[in-house]
């Protein structure tokens, strides 16, 4: 595998939107009328030249695309580029319920594995490589979030040696969204 930083100048943006969609669909439905709508406003937002150093896709050995990876730390500032209301609606809610980055922290924000290539253990190889890289780096902990209803992806981070530090969660309506704080502590 291979890891290069995203740029929408060489690399299928449809693509990687689409395996950003995959990551938080739920969400993603809950604003959009249909997935194409959303890939396309993913598509629009990701079409931004130097979006973030900390976006990754993960190539195979012929630099096919077979996956999507996105880390930050606690100093990473967002750079700001125009999203479609609905967008910054899901970063509302994100907000809610996704990890506190710490001073000394790598969070590991989405892994996303192309569906022809899943059941492989991929998602497995990437988390451990941020792990590998977090640790190379001097960084305390590795966190991400693993959402109440992807039982196989706690599961996964568990396996791993991920424990739960705190849950958080928000409900709008019917709409109910939480997540598991994880961390692996280096």
């Amino acid at each position: 595998m291979i890891y290069e930083t995203f740029n929408p100048e060489i690399h299928d943006v449809r693509q990687v939107a689409k395996l950003v969609y995959d990551v938080d669909y739920r969400t993603f439905d809950m604003f959009f009328k249909s997935d194409k709508a959303a890939i396309d406003a993913i598509s629009r937002y990701l079409s931004k030249k130097d979006l973030n150093s900390f976006y990754k896709v993960i190539l195979d050995d012929e630099r096919n695309i077979i996956g999507y990876v996105s880390i930050y730390l606690h100093d990473d500032g967002h750079k700001f580029y125009w999203k479609s209301l609905r967008l910054y609606l899901v970063d509302i809610l994100d907000h809610f319920v996704l990890c506190d980055i710490g001073e000394n922290d790598l969070y590991l924000a989405e892994v996303a594995i192309d569906e022809s290539q899943r059941g492989k253990g991929l998602g497995r190889k990437v988390v451990i490589d941020v792990i590998d890289y977090a640790r190379s780096k001097n960084y305390s902990r590795v966190i991400l979030d693993a959402d109440f209803r992807n039982h196989g992806a706690k599961r996964l981070y568990e396996s791993l040696g991920f424990e739960v530090f705190n849950k958080k969660r928000v409900k709008i309506g019917s709409f109910e969204r939480g997540m598991y704080n994880m961390e692996f502590n280096l």
